[in-house]
């Protein structure tokens, strides 16, 4: 008999038996939860479950209505599908399957080599994926040398994670198996394929969508609902990743190391700025749009984006005047709360609505009208002597979070406002099977913004990051298909960019802060990159918004 561990778990201590795996616990405590138990925090260290009690210990169990959670259930119903996909249509047809981007709360994938992709067959695959998960395979996981997964890799033709791993300075990989199946995910798993309950398959476009839970409902599969115009704009960053023949972060680190990234810089902004250019026109084109609504989630660059469409509209002939919805914020007395009883200044109530309608009125009808500014230390509106008044040729260009939601417009008619909305869209991918979710990238640009601008430490912006996704989820993404244009800020090369800035911040994080959990995620997922220097970046570029350099106030 081994010796004892004592392992606490809330405010209970028990003893177990050294070697006993967290797995073994969590089934005698999941009855106390709602949501199944799919990782450990052991000491506030990330877990799977089926390591094992070595020594003394506190544990806290994180279920699927976790984000740690339900990252865990969708990568390792990814790998379920993937190894269904194999088996139904054989190894031998398929050249490539592809996860490429988050779309209607689950992932747009492609299928490449002698295989038709059409209802019969999808309908096979999700068959054969619940006959895996009625099976209840374990989820094997074993470290092998970075040598052997480039080889392991080529075997299987999974040559993204070939390229992937020829860059990667750890020494050792971690390969995920179930029955056979072999691959690489970013990210932990959980322990048996019987718990992937709830997952859905629909075809579209010309892939099909693996549907998943969220982890506000992680037991239902959300309605599939499709989003065009978003779905179109990442196609077109897609041709974008192709056309510089960067798609993964394996091919970006080729690029590097073969001394060309500055040309990759170069045509990323060209393309963006082509993008941008083709927006004004359009507006130019419709002489009844005097107002241009720009909105788009946290840290999507709409500063540095709506300065370079005024440039854009100017070259057209018209007069953009800009204005910050912000500065029509209520004063902080009458901010509303969220159910933490901090200031919510993502709700459209944070706004003083009514007194930005009659402003736009009295500014369309041609009247001079008395601007406020938001004066945010003092928490009050304050007018300063800033009068506006529009010409023939002005227009105006709005930037502020609740830009293309009519009850912020609502008096203006729908035939005057020109919406557009932009978020940064990354089409770069990690390797065939892990793709970069758009919410990482935004949360690596804010935090390298606020420790520059703003005094604010990569532990506060983790700890607001939540509220700010909240927030999102609720007053902005689902009025994205609104818009008349979308536009992705992402370019393809800022992260390499961002690891510089980021990485001290990071790493200042201490081990006993409860955010060093993301703090280390997102290390490892930095790690994946080669660095690039700033030196041949364009001072108009969006990315100077956030690491300093840039021609525009922002």
């Amino acid at each position: 008999m081994g010796d004892m561990c004592k392992v606490k778990v809330g405010e209970v201590t028990k003893e177990y038996e050294e070697g006993t795996s967290f797995f073994e616990i969590a089934k005698a405590h999941q009855s106390e939860y709602d949501s199944d138990i799919v990782l450990v925090l052991k000491n506030g260290k990330l877990c799977e479950l089926f390591k094992k009690v070595t020594n003394d210990c506190e544990i806290r169990f994180l279920t699927t209505k976790t984000a740690p959670g339900i990252e865990a259930y969708k990568r390792s119903a990814t790998l379920i599908m993937l190894k269904a996909f194999y088996d139904v249509a054989g190894r031998k047809n398929i050249e490539k399957i592809s996860v490429q981007y988050s779309l209607s709360k689950g992932y747009y994938c492609t299928v490449r080599g002698n295989v038709s992709l059409n209802e019969e067959l999808l309908s096979r695959v999700k068959a054969k994926m619940y006959e895996i998960v009625g099976e209840n395979l374990p989820i094997n996981k074993r470290s092998i040398s970075t040598t052997s997964a480039i080889h392991l890799f080529r075997r299987h033709k999974m040559f993204d994670k070939e390229k992937l791993f020829k860059y990667r300075r750890a020494s050792k990989v971690n390969i995920y198996s179930l029955k056979g199946f072999e691959d690489y995910f970013y990210g932990y798993m959980v322990p048996m394929s019987g718990y992937i309950k709830h997952f859905d398959l629909f075809l579209y476009d010309e892939g099909f969508v693996l549907q998943l839970p969220v982890k506000e409902n992680p037991n239902v599969v959300p309605e599939f609902q499709p989003q065009n115009k978003l779905f179109q704009v990442l196609k077109e960053s897609e041709r974008w990743g192709e056309m510089l023949e960067v798609d993964t972060v394996g091919a970006l680190n080729e690029q590097i190391s073969r001394g060309n990234i500055k040309d990759i810089i170069l045509v990323a902004e060209a393309l963006q700025e082509k993008k941008i250019a083709e927006i004004a026109t359009r507006i130019a084109e419709n002489p009844s749009k005097k107002f241009i609504m720009i909105a788009g989630p946290s840290s999507s660059g709409k500063t540095s984006f709506s300065h370079r469409l005024s440039i854009q509209l100017r070259a057209n002939g018209l007069k953009p005047q800009t204005i910050g919805v912000d500065d029509y914020f209520v004063d902080r007395e009458f901010t509303p709360r969220d159910e933490k009883g901090d200031y919510d200044f993502e709700r459209l109530e944070a706004i003083d609505v009514e007194q930005f309608n009659k402003d736009m009125i009295s500014l369309s009808n041609g009247e001079k009208v008395l601007m406020p500014t938001y004066n945010f230390i003092t928490g009050k509106r304050e007018y300063k002597g800033k009068v506006m008044e529009l010409g023939p040729d002005d227009i105006l260009v709005i930037e502020g979070i609740h830009g293309i939601n009519d009850k912020l417009s609502y008096a203006l008619p729908r035939d005057s406002k020109f919406k557009i909305y932009i978020s940064a869209l990354t089409q770069l991918n990690v390797d065939e099977h892990n793709r970069i979710p758009t919410t990482d990238s935004r949360l690596i640009r804010r935090m390298v913004r606020d420790a520059r601008t703003r005094g604010i430490s990569a532990v506060e912006t983790i700890n607001r990051w939540q509220s700010v996704r909240n927030g999102e989820e609720s007053y902005i993404f689902p009025f994205q298909e609104a818009a008349d244009v979308m536009f992705n800020s992402a370019l393809i090369y800022e992260l390499s960019v961002l690891k510089q800035y980021a990485e001290p911040l990071l790493f200042g994080i201490p081990k006993d802060a409860p955010e060093y959990v993301e703090a280390n995620r997102l290390l490892k997922f930095l790690d994946y990159f080669l660095g690039v220097s700033t030196e041949d970046i364009p001072n108009n570029s969006l990315v100077r918004e956030f690491v300093g350099g840039s021609c525009f106030n922002v």
